[in-house]
């Protein structure tokens, strides 16, 4: 059991610790759900083999409440080209602010956030990506915790 438990750590390390090749920009959109359907505009810019930032700007529409959002998220990448060519997966944390307009006014907002998904990179300058973003109102905002999941495509150039 012993050695189990050790194999499967170096493997983990040594996956975690391939270099990859990112795309020094990525820009695309990124289409999710959060009770109601909404969209963002989404751009990535790498600042090694393994982090990068991500900055989307998001629209919503819902029960005649709209609000628009920016996010920006610090995010590492793992490459598991090893698994399965093409393949990355990353983990990241970051903030929002936004602002949102009801029928009695509008109102100022800042979450905290997560992010967590895995990437799909082609040969050719796409990428394709699904993630789920955890976040919670820290100013203004709704106190309990928010899921939304995503798919990103991505022009890399």
């Amino acid at each position: 059991m012993k050695k189990l438990v050790v194999t499967f750590g170096l493997l983990l390390v040594g996956l975690a610790s391939q270099a990859q090749d990112l795309s020094k920009h990525a820009i695309g959109l990124r289409l999710g759900d959060n009770d109601g359907l909404g969209y963002e505009i989404s751009y990535q810019h790498a600042l090694s083999n393994s982090n990068r930032l991500q900055f989307d700007l998001g629209f919503r529409d819902r029960n005649g409440v709209s609000n628009y959002k920016l996010t920006g998220l610090y995010q590492w990448v793992w490459d598991l080209s090893a698994l399965a060519p093409g393949f990355n997966w990353f983990a990241g944390a970051g903030a929002g602010v936004g602002s949102e307009d009801k029928a009695d006014g509008s109102e100022t907002f800042v979450n905290a956030d997560g992010n967590v998904g895995i990437e799909y990179n082609f040969d050719f300058p796409l990428q394709l990506s699904l993630d789920t973003r955890p976040e919670i109102g820290i100013i203004n905002g709704d106190s309990d915790l928010g899921l939304e999941i995503a798919l990103g495509v991505r022009y890399k150039f």
